[in-house]
C-alpha cells in the first residue's frame, strides 16, 4: 500500500491463504466472512448449556465471480463504507463484485455485480457466478416456503434450546436467486445486477424488509442508504495520527470492526445480543469461543465505543439488564444471593461455558459488568438507564452477590473471596485474587453511591464489605501479589494485576505502580492474548514513560493479519478471529493512554503524552455529558472544539463545560464552535467538567 493511498481502504491482489483472515462483514445483527457459505445472526444460538453456540445459517451470497479469460484481480475492503469489492480485469471486460451487510437495514445483506465492456467488440460477454451455497445447516432444520415476489424462501428453527424449557429461535431467509452466470449483451457497454438476502426471525419481518429492499433497488438508493449510515457513524468518531501511517491504519481497522459488531445508532431497540470476542462473523460450534459474550465486551470493547456513542454504550448495558434473570439463576445454583453474571453468556444469561470451573470461579465478571454501568453514568449522567432502564437492579444484585460470597476472616479482620480464578487463567482455586477483590470493592462502592443518588435504602453490609475486603499487598517488596500465595516470578498469562491502575483506578503510589509493571511485564506470556500490551502501555504512559509504552504497544501489530487488518488472538495467528478484544485494548491504549482520559465522578480528567514518533493525535466526536467535542493533541499543547451545546440526559437545560488546569487553577470556558488552545502542563492532570452540575454529597 503506497503512502499516499487512502488509509481507510485495505487492498490486495491476493487473498490470504488462511481463510479465517478474509474480511468479516457485519452490521450488529448479521455477520458473515466474505465468500463463506456460513453466516450468523445475533441472538440465534443452538445447543444446550455448554454446547450452546452460534447457529450456522447458510448464506446464498457465497459466490465468486470468475472469467474464462485470464484476469487481474484486486480485492478491497473500504472501511468508509463497509463494502468489500472484488475487481476482475480482462482484455474484454471489467467485472466488479461488491458485498456488504447493510448498515441501516440490519436484516439485509447485498451482492452487486457490474460488468463494463473494455473492447469495441459486439460479442456477448459472460462471467460465471460460482456458488458454494446449499440451503442446509447442521443447527437449523430448514424447509422451503413459497417464493415471495421472485425471491426464494426457506424457514427453519434451531434444534436445541439454550436451557430446558427455553425457546428455539426461528429463522427466515428470502433472497433473489443467483444465476450461474451473467451476460453483457452485444448492445450493452455496461450493466449491473443486484442480489439481496433478508434474514429475520419472522416471516412478516422478512417480507417487509424484502419489500423495502426492492423499493431501494428501484430508486437507486440501496447502496446509498448503506453508505450514508456508515458516513454518519464515522462523523461521530475519527482518530487520526500524524507521524505513523501504520498506527493510523490499525486504529481505523479497530474502529471499523468494533462498530460493525454494534447495532445501528438509529435503532438500538431491537434485541441486541451483545458482542463476542470474534464478532458476529465467527462463533460456530467449537470455534472462536462459540459466539459467547465474556468480560471482553464490558472491559475491553465497551470503553472505546462509549467515549463516542452513548446509544451504543447503553445497548451493551441493556443486554446485561436483559440477562439478569439468568444471572439470578446462576447465583442460586452456586448457593448465593443476588446476581452472578455468566463467564460465558448467550441469550438467557445462564452459564453456557463448556467447562464448569470458569463459570464457578471467574467471578470477577460481576465487577466488570458494574464497571461499565459506572463508566456510562459518569460519561452521560443518564439516570434513566438506572431507573426506567432497570440498571439499578443489576448494580444492587451484584452487590448482594458479593456480600453473600465473601468470607469473614477473624485473623486479619478482613473479608476474603475464596476459591476463585483471576483474569490470569493459569491459576484457579486461589484465594483473594487482587483484581477480583478490587473490582468487587469498586462495585460495592458504586452500589452505595447509586443507592444514595436514587434514594434507595442500601444495606449496611455493602459499605461494610467494601471497606474491609482484603486487597493483597506485599509491604516488603511494595507490590501487589496476584493472589494469596503468589510467588514473585511465577508466569502470568495476561494483564491482571497491572489493571489495578487502569481501568480500576486503585489508589497507589507511583513506586508501587512501577513495581507492579516491572515485576509482571517480563513474566507475561509473549503468546498471551493481544489486549494485554495495551494495558501495560497505558500504565507506562501514566508514569510518563511514553517510549517504553510505545515499545509495548508495538507488540500488538503482530496480531494484525494482513491484508484486511483482521486480528488474531495470539501473535502467531492462532486463537480467536477476528479478535475484537485485542482491538478494544489497542484502542484504549490510544484513547485513554495518549490522552490520559479518565472518566471520573465529577469530571473527564486528561493528561496527554505522545511518543516521539507521533506529532499529533486528532480525536473527533468525544461525547461527554451530551456534548460532542473534537480534540487535537500535540506534544506542547491541547486544542478542544466544542461542536455545539448539548443537552444532558434527563435535563431540558444545556450544561456548560469548562477546562480546569490543575497547576494554575485557571478555568477556561468552552464556547461552541470556537477552538480553545492551551499549553499542556507536563505531568499535570487537567479536568473537563460541567459548571452547572455537581453530584450530591
Amino acid at each position: 500500500m503506497s503512502c499516499d493511498s487512502d488509509p481507510y481502504i485495505f487492498s490486495t491482489d491476493t487473498l490470504p491463504s488462511d481463510l479465517r483472515f478474509l474480511p468479516p462483514l457485519a452490521n450488529g445483527l448479521l455477520g458473515w466472512r466474505a465468500y463463506s457459505n456460513i453466516m450468523h445472526m445475533g441472538g440465534v444460538y443452538n445447543g444446550e448449556g455448554g454446547d450452546c453456540h452460534r447457529a450456522d445459517i447458510p448464506c446464498p451470497l457465497a459466490v465468486k465471480v470468475e472469467t474464462e479469460e485470464p484476469a487481474e484481480h484486486t480485492y478491497s475492503l473500504d472501511t468508509h463504507t463497509g463494502i468489500f469489492t472484488h475487481t476482475l480485469s480482462t482484455a474484454s471486460v471489467t467485472a466488479t463484485q461488491s458485498l456488504y451487510s447493510h448498515r441501516y437495514y440490519s436484516n439485509m445483506m447485498v451482492m452487486e455485480v457490474m460488468l463494463v465492456r473494455q473492447a469495441t467488440s459486439v460479442e456477448p460477454i459472460t462471467v460465471k457466478l460460482v456458488s458454494s451455497f446449499t440451503p442446509q445447516s447442521k443447527d437449523i432444520v430448514f424447509t422451503s416456503g413459497p417464493d415471495y415476489k421472485g425471491g426464494r424462501h426457506i424457514q427453519g428453527q434451531t434444534t436445541t434450546a439454550e436451557f430446558p424449557g427455553g425457546s428455539c429461535p426461528t429463522v427466515h431467509l428470502i433472497w433473489i436467486p443467483i444465476p450461474p452466470s451473467l451476460t453483457l449483451l452485444p448492445e450493452q457497454s455496461q450493466a449491473r445486477w443486484g442480489f439481496i438476502l433478508i434474514v429475520a426471525n419472522s416471516l412478516g419481518s422478512a417480507e417487509a424488509t424484502y419489500d423495502e429492499a426492492l423499493n431501494l433497488m428501484a430508486t437507486g438508493n440501496l447502496r446509498l442508504s448503506h453508505e450514508k449510515a456508515w458516513k454518519e457513524l464515522w462523523l461521530q468518531s475519527t482518530l487520526e495520527v500524524t507521524g505513523s501511517e501504520r498506527l493510523g491504519k490499525a486504529l481505523i481497522g479497530c474502529m471499523f470492526y468494533l462498530l460493525s459488531a454494534f447495532p445501528s445508532i438509529h435503532d438500538t431497540s431491537r434485541s441486541f445480543g451483545g458482542v463476542s470476542p470474534g464478532g458476529l462473523s465467527n462463533g460456530g460450534d467449537g470455534q472462536d469461543y462459540w459466539g459467547h459474550v465474556f468480560w471482553d465486551q464490558d472491559i475491553w470493547m465497551y470503553p472505546g465505543i462509549a467515549l463516542f456513542y452513548p446509544r451504543l454504550a447503553r445497548a451493551v448495558l441493556e443486554y446485561r439488564v436483559k440477562t439478569r434473570d439468568g444471572a439470578k439463576d446462576n447465583a442460586q445454583k452456586q448457593g448465593y444471593k443476588g446476581l452472578k453474571f455468566p463467564w460465558e453468556s448467550a441469550v438467557s444469561g445462564r452459564e453456557v461455558c463448556p467447562e464448569d470451573i470458569y463459570g464457578q470461579q471467574e467471578i470477577h465478571i460481576n465487577g466488570d459488568v458494574t464497571l461499565a454501568f459506572q463508566h456510562y453514568l459518569y460519561l452521560s449522567e443518564d439516570l434513566s438507564m438506572f431507573k426506567e432502564g432497570l440498571g439499578s437492579e443489576v448494580i444492587y444484585g451484584v452487590a448482594d452477590y458479593w456480600v453473600s460470597r465473601v468470607t469473614w476472616n477473624p485473623e486479619d479482620q478482613k473479608y476474603h473471596l475464596l476459591g476463585v480464578m483471576p483474569p490470569d487463567e493459569y491459576y484457579y482455586n486461589v484465594n483473594n485474587s487482587v483484581y477480583t477483590n478490587t473490582v468487587a470493592k469498586l462495585s460495592l462502592q458504586f452500589a452505595v453511591e447509586l443507592a444514595e443518588l436514587l434514594q434507595h435504602p442500601a444495606p449496611k453490609e455493602w459499605k461494610e464489605v467494601a471497606e474491609n475486603i482484603k486487597i493483597p499487598f506485599d509491604q516488603e517488596l511494595q507490590y501487589h501479589p496476584e493472589f494469596d500465595g503468589y510467588v514473585k516470578g511465577q508466569p502470568v498469562k495476561q494483564a491482571d494485576t497491572v489493571m489495578l491502575g487502569y481501568p480500576l483506578g486503585l489508589p497507589m503510589s507511583q513506586e508501587v505502580r512501577r513495581n507492579d509493571l516491572q515485576i509482571y511485564e517480563p513474566i507475561t506470556d509473549p503468546q498471551g492474548p493481544a489486549m494485554t500490551w495495551g494495558m501495560f502501555a497505558i500504565s507506562w504512559l501514566e508514569l510518563g514513560e511514553a517510549e517504553k509504552a510505545q515499545r509495548l504497544l508495538e507488540k500488538c501489530f503482530k496480531n494484525i493479519q494482513g491484508p484486511f487488518q483482521v486480528w488474531s488472538e495470539s501473535s502467531d495467528g492462532s486463537g480467536a478471529v477476528n479478535f475484537l478484544t485485542g482491538m478494544g485494548g489497542f484502542l484504549q491504549a490510544v484513547l485513554f493512554g495518549y490522552t490520559g482520559f479518565r472518566v471520573q465522578k465529577e469530571c473527564l480528567a486528561f493528561s496527554p503524552l505522545l511518543p516521539n514518533d507521533i506529532s499529533e493525535l486528532c480525536i473527533r466526536g468525544v461525547n461527554y455529558l451530551g456534548h460532542e467535542m473534537d480534540w487535537l493533541l500535540r506534544r506542547e499543547e491541547v486544542c478542544i472544539i466544542l461542536r455545539e451545546h448539548g443537552i444532558r440526559a434527563g435535563s431540558a437545560k444545556p450544561c456548560d463545560l469548562q477546562v480546569v488546569l490543575k497547576a494554575s487553577g485557571t478555568k477556561i470556558p468552552l464556547t461552541p464552535g470556537q477552538p480553545v488552545t492551551f499549553p499542556r502542563e507536563a505531568g499535570c492532570v487537567c479536568k473537563l467538567a460541567s459548571t452547572s452540575f455537581c453530584w450530591p454529597l
